[in-house]
């Protein structure tokens, strides 16, 4: 049995999948469905008027009343087997009242039909429901739930995840029960349209087809009814869904009206969860083999700020939104304004990339409009046979101690999806970038690190963290960007990444009066070694003890309350 006839033989089949959630549409729409504040519900339409291609033809919208009097806009999307839906997440308790309104006015399935959900107060577990979509802090440094608590991006790269290779439930919940244990947060991965291959290519599908059918005529439902089970998953999960609407070339494939549409269906599928929109995957890029690729990226430039302006009109729940780039991601729009929060990608050169990484993290802590930065996309751990668990470490350590609020992990046979003895093979210029099949390279030991990591920092208040390479000698400068990183708070908080070195390095700036309680991480295991007290010795330096042993460190320093 092959994986797409094991996922036609669940749960009564995808070919039936439409027609189960057409039964369960409700009679009339007028009472009120109950539901949780935060927990996405589901409005279904069912049309007694046929249509030749209605995903196409007909526009559903449905607003919502909030108790306070704020209406929310919630694109519907189209099912398949005559029935529309429409996915709400009711920010407050109380009743939200909503009526319909269709393009097709004298559809009265569709339109004019009105009703309300009732939201009771959140229970449950899960961190994204009970404080909130994340938003940016006040500070505009760093990110926080919605409830204000500050949020420690941690992500990791599964471009292809989407795709039927990913097999659902098993791989994919395997894969997410991982991450979750190890510490991440966040999940990038792309809504369909993805990167290294063209249009309609057998690696790009899933267990029913493609997002769209052929030629981009229309959309395929049932493909985002098996997209929809593993967003909710890792939503269900506790992980934050950030997801690329497509790689950015297809911006020139579909045209910017399809992109529309394209990107209407992510909200309409998504936007109901605690998600964040990146807009784009290497935004400005070209397709691979263009002859004009300047002028592609002039190109691509206006139209994805173009795109951006449409998705924050559409979107009635305000998710943030980013772009994924080459470099910088205000680098690749017109107007950063259009923009939440910074991305960046830094490189796969191994060390070669270590000056750029922290080039590009210092230059955009520090630009205007102030926005938080995320690197997202830096050295994948195993890609062209290096980057190791070694250059994980540091890569994270200099973005965070410049000012990155977040950092993304990258596994080279986890993005692309490589199986046993099938892996991904070569992208459209004929590059293989690994073979490295996904389950392990999940194991690789620099995922593992990144997470101790992740966790060291959420038990510190790191939101209020700013970069002081000075309170470190030797430090990195342009001359020698393998040297240590701090950051902190002054009289309070200091954290240190300290490089394997020869030498010792020596604490600079030490506040008199104060004295440090100092803990040594173990940059592999995790482990917290108790490492003495650190104070002033006069002209404001501190010399650091000898380590157990000699490899890279993360010294923490704490005044004790």
């Amino acid at each position: 049995m092959t994986r797409r006839d094991a996922m036609l033989g669940t749960a009564g089949g995808l070919a039936g999948l439409s027609a189960q959630v057409a039964a369960q549409a409700p009679q009339g729409m007028a009472t009120a469905l109950p539901v949780a504040a935060r927990r996405m519900t589901e409005l279904r339409f069912r049309s007694g008027k046929t249509y030749a291609h209605p995903g196409e033809e007909v526009t559903l919208d449905v607003v919502f009343q909030e108790p306070g009097g704020r209406e929310r806009r919630v694109p519907a999307f189209y099912a398949g087997d005559h029935l529309w839906c429409a996915r709400y997440a009711p920010e407050m308790p109380g009743t939200h009242r909503w009526r319909a309104e269709a393009t097709d006015t004298g559809n009265t399935d569709l339109h004019g039909v009105s009703g309300a959900v009732e939201a009771a107060p959140f229970t449950g577990w899960n961190p994204l429901l009970q404080r909130g979509a994340l938003r940016v802090a006040e500070n505009k440094r760093t990110l926080a739930y919605g409830d204000g608590s500050p949020f420690f991006w941690l992500g990791d790269t599964w471009w292809m995840a989407l795709t039927g290779r990913m097999e659902w439930p098993g791989d994919f919940q395997k894969l997410v029960a991982d991450r979750v244990a190890k510490g991440y947060n966040v999940v990038q991965f792309v809504a369909g349209l993805f990167p290294d291959m063209a249009s309609f290519d057998p690696r790009g599908s899933n267990e029913a087809g493609f997002p769209w059918e052929a030629g981009y005529t229309r959309l395929n439902p049932l493909w985002w009814a098996v997209a929809d089970l593993k967003v909710q998953h890792i939503v269900d999960a506790g992980l934050v869904p950030c997801i690329l609407g497509c790689w950015g070339y297809y911006l020139q494939v579909l045209g910017v009206e399809k992109m529309k549409r394209h990107w209407r269906e992510v909200i309409a599928r998504w936007g109901a969860l605690p998600v964040v929109w990146c807009l784009a995957g290497e935004g400005a890029m070209p397709w691979y083999l263009s002859d004009t690729k300047d002028a592609d990226r002039k190109e691509l430039e206006q139209g994805w700020t173009e795109m951006a302006r449409y998705v924050r009109a559409t979107d009635p729940f305000e998710r943030l939104i980013c772009i994924h780039p080459s470099r910088a991601g205000r680098d690749i729009v017109t107007d950063a304004a259009v923009l939440d929060f910074e991305m960046l990608q830094t490189g796969h050169g191994d060390y070669r990339s270590l000056p750029n990484t922290i080039h590009e993290v210092v230059k955009n802590y520090e630009r205007e409009p102030r926005m938080p930065v995320v690197q997202a996309e830096v050295c994948y751990e195993g890609i062209l046979g290096r980057c190791r668990e070694d250059l994980q470490r540091q890569m994270f350590w200099a973005s965070v101690l410049n000012g990155a609020c977040g950092f993304t992990y990258g596994a080279n046979g986890i993005w692309q999806v490589n199986l046993p003895g099938m892996p991904f093979g070569p992208s459209p210029h004929g590059n293989n970038w690994g073979s490295t099949p996904w389950w392990e390279a999940a194991q690789w030991p620099g995922g593992a690190q990144l997470g101790h990591f992740a966790k060291l920092l959420r038990t510190l208040p790191w939101e209020r963290m700013e970069p002081h390479p000075e309170w470190v000698e030797p430090r990195w400068t342009d001359k020698d960007y393998d040297m240590p990183c701090a950051a902190g708070i002054p009289r309070e908080l200091r954290v240190v990444y300290i490089p394997s070195m020869w030498q010792t390095p020596r604490l600079r700036g030490m506040e008199p009066g104060i004295r440090y309680q100092m803990t040594a991480v173990h940059t592999a295991t995790g482990e917290a070694l108790r490492f003495g007290e650190a104070w002033d010795h006069g002209n404001g330096d501190f010399a650091i003890p000898l380590f157990p042993e000699k490899r890279d460190w993360v010294l923490v320093l704490r005044r004790p309350e």
